[in-house]
């Protein structure tokens, strides 16, 4: 099996509601945000490539076949995400990269820092929660999120790693497939609870192709 081609897909996720995918605290500051948001060194939010792939991954799972873990997955699944195998079957090498999913700082600061918009730390927003008691009629146990605000825009790419014998297009056809249902579906944490609806806008019809093998 020879690696022919890579296809190049490249393209935005816009968040159509706060985005909240978890990361760690620097330090414990009394009053602070309980749950914090993933940052890059420089401070800025990003969407982890094993966040957005593992989500593709899953929901492609779920429609096609309904499979409750990766031994059960569809065989384009298995291919087109990778597979470690098992005892009784051989594993499959990935074809598709998933890189992380860099904020757009510039085009951040002309839509949220430029315009005032009011916001906890440079790049995101804190919601506050609480669980309600049904019995008691009140609020109980209040916490703060962290998460980044509606209309943030993250570049993202996809490396589709092409092999000889293998038909391209049904893979291109899988990642189409998997965009649709995550636009109908939420990224990150608290889906269900309004978080995590975004809008992809990618080149994927007229993805750039670099040959490797004539």
């Amino acid at each position: 099996m020879k690696l022919e081609s890579k296809t190049i897909i490249k393209g935005t996720i816009t968040t159509l509601t706060g985005l909240h995918i978890g990361g760690s605290k620097s330090s414990l500051d009394i009053g602070g945000i309980d749950t914090a948001v993933i940052k890059d060194p420089l401070g800025a939010p990003y969407i982890p490539g094993s966040s957005l792939k593992g989500k593709l991954r899953a929901l492609l799972a779920a429609s096609i076949n309904g499979a409750p873990d990766e031994s059960s997955d569809d065989e384009s699944i298995k291919k087109l995400f990778g597979y470690a195998g098992s005892r009784t079957e051989s594993g499959e090498v990935t074809r598709l990269i998933v890189r992380d999913a860099h904020l757009d700082t510039e085009k951040f600061k002309r839509d949220f820092t430029d315009k005032g918009a009011i916001l906890e730390t440079q790049y995101t927003q804190e919601k506050a929660e609480n669980k309600i008691n049904r019995r008691a009629g009140k609020a109980e146990h209040p916490r703060s999120i962290e998460r980044v605000p509606a209309g943030a825009v993250f570049n993202f790419e996809l490396v589709l790693n092409n092999y000889s014998g293998e038909d391209p297009k049904q893979f291109i056809e899988l990642i189409k497939q998997g965009f649709k249902l995550l636009e109908d579906d939420y990224l990150g944490g608290s889906g269900t609870r309004g978080y995590g609806k975004i809008k992809i806008e990618s080149n994927i019809e007229n993805a750039d192709t670099k040959i490797y093998q004539e």
